[in-house]
């Protein structure tokens, strides 16, 4: 009998568990579909929250970028002292893509309006009451979320406006505006949901819109109105709007008084995640019971080929992860999976050029070379930026922030570097230290500020008297600096010496009260034909010895006192 035979009692044992396990496993995945959407949902929405943060974050970055560098362009500051109001809307106006902002407020010294990019018109009014302009007023860079009158939900950075005599004569005003309909617009087309923005717990500007129609003007909820604009939270909640549910966030936005004025909120629509949840657990019961053992065969088949190279991905990627970059990626192929396994390649080789690029610089910077800096225009998009971000540390390490010219550590490093140098080629080398002249008494008599204005003169003539590519200045600290001068000997260094001396007591110096100050410097000069066992610290302090004697002796004079005396 069939009942009997060896193949029905394997087929037919196996069928009915096949059905069984496929019923179960569809209408599983059915449920399981409706909860990974809305766990979709919920991870957009979390990774859409910190993208609007973010995007908020650069809006105020790139509004005080354009603030303070259009505060020092000489045609907008002759513009704002002239009132000249055609001029300063031409001249702002063209930096708005420039700096990524969409509209300039520019003030007069008492706050009052003479010109704005985004409302030509609108002029004449005084802004002196918002905090940003205060601070401009004061001398202060500052940014806020700002309401107005024309924008009332804005991002702004407020910078001062000098006349040539450091006297105010306006405010510059950069900012961002969130409250129109291309900005949500734009905003809606970047996150992929929609957008609200509220003025208090009024929504003024939204991408929602219900049978065709916008629903600016409605209240938020008086409940989520509490939470994010008394309680000032941010908030992950449902919208309602008619018939339509959004889960939604809301994020609140604080003027300078810490005071929430407004929020802005992320909605995605979860009608339709309703929808496909029916239709899921409808369809899989219907092709659970249809595909019994052929359905489940060709699934065990197609996931078993499919699993495997992303299983060898996702082991590739937790290496990646744990700092390990020179793995092989061995999934090939033209479909999608290979596709991503060369991308995975890409990554790979670009965060490893990066790795080798910056130990490169790490290790010329360490050896004296403190002109290497590795190539960001290898890179592209945030990689990019992060190579940027690292070239700029790096050069911030290396340069003397007040004169720009080199600090003591790339000086340490490039003497190190030319020490060795001199050492193999047996030949001469030079170092030259500089001490501005009485300047405390410069400090004290011209204050501070003028002291910096004073010593960045200086470095601007050290960094025109080393003429050859070896030679060095730096900022050896305060107002000390030092020249090193590789291959030269006593003579020349000498020369090199008086010039720079006499170039410094030509300088004309601006000053606050007789508008131009002499200021003088004494240099020490030292030369060394080094051997290895030469000691570097030598030739500095003889150079430092020669420096004490020129201020000993006068001031304003340079002093030889040879290295190759001692060891």
């Amino acid at each position: 009998m069939l009942s009997n035979s060896f193949k029905f009692k394997i087929i037919f044992p196996t069928i009915i568990a096949l059905v069984a396990l496929v019923v179960v496993l569809n209408v599983f995945l059915s449920f399981r579909f409706s909860t990974l959407s809305e766990d979709l949902i919920n991870e957009k929405l979390f990774a859409d929250s910190n993208s609007l943060k973010r995007y908020l974050e650069h809006s105020g970055e790139s509004a005080r970028a354009a603030a303070v560098s259009t505060a020092f362009f000489p045609e907008a500051a002759e513009a704002v002292k002239g009132r000249d109001r055609n001029e300063i809307i031409r001249i702002f106006t063209d930096k708005h893509d420039l700096y990524g902002i969409n509209h300039f407020i520019i003030c007069d010294a008492e706050g009052i309006v003479l010109a704005r990019t985004d409302d030509p018109a609108s002029f004449g009014y005084s802004l002196s009451h918002l905090q940003s302009v205060k601070d401009a007023m004061s001398g202060t860079v500052s940014t806020y979320f700002e309401s107005g009158s024309v924008s009332r939900v804005s991002v702004r950075a407020g910078a001062p406006v000098y006349d040539e005599d450091g006297s105010l004569i306006g405010v510059i005003l950069a900012g961002v505006r969130f409250d129109s309909e291309d900005v949500i617009g734009e905003l809606k087309e970047l996150f992929g949901s929609e957008v609200s923005v509220f003025l208090g717990s009024e929504r003024i500007a939204t991408t929602i819109s219900y049978e065709g129609r916008g629903i600016a003007g409605m209240s938020m909820h008086p409940e989520t109105a509490e939470i994010v604009i008394e309680n000032k939270l941010e908030y992950f909640g449902y919208l309602e709007v008619f018939d339509n549910n959004y889960k939604a966030f809301y994020l609140p936005l604080m003027d300078a008084g810490g005071e929430v004025f407004a929020a802005f909120s992320l909605g995605i629509p979860v009608a339709e995640l309703t929808i496909a949840s029916r239709r899921s657990i409808r369809n899989g019961i219907i092709l659970g019971l249809s595909g019994l053992a052929a359905s489940a065969a060709l699934l065990f088949f197609i996931v078993s080929k499919i699993s495997k190279p992303i299983v060898d991905l996702a082991s590739d990627m937790d290496k990646i992860a744990g700092g390990i970059l020179d793995i092989p990626i061995n999934v090939m192929g033209n479909d999608e999976i290979g596709q991503l396994g060369k991308s995975l390649r890409k990554v790979v080789n670009i965060l490893h050029r990066l790795h080798v690029d910056i130990n490169v610089m790490i290790y010329e910077h360490e050896r004296g070379n403190t002109d290497y800096y590795l190539n960001t225009d290898y890179f592209h998009g945030d990689y990019k930026v992060l190579a940027d971000n690292i070239l700029e540390l790096a050069q911030l390490g290396m340069r003397d922030q007040l004169t720009g010219i080199a600090n003591r550590r790339s000086f340490d490093n490039r003497l190190n570097l030319e020490w060795g140098r001199a050492i193999r080629e047996e030949e001469p080398l030079s170092i030259l230290m500089l001490d501005v002249d009485n300047f405390k008494n410069y400090n004290d008599t011209y204050g501070h500020q003028q002291g910096d204005a004073a010593l960045q003169t200086i470095a601007n003539v050290l960094r025109r008297s080393v003429k050859r590519s070896l030679d060095f200045a730096a900022r050896w600290g305060g107002e000390e600096f030092v020249i090193l001068l590789p291959g030269t000997d006593s003579a020349g260094a000498l020369i090199v010496a008086e010039n720079v001396r006499k170039e410094i007591e030509n300088e004309p110096i601006p000053c606050s009260d007789s508008g131009a100050a002499k200021v003088t410097v004494s240099v020490g000069v030292s030369t060394k034909i080094p051997t290895r066992y030469s000691r570097i610290e030598h030739i500095i302090s003889m150079a430092d010895h020669a420096l004490y004697s020129a201020k000993e002796t006068g001031r304003n004079r340079v002093v030889f006192r040879g290295a190759d005396d001692g060891a």
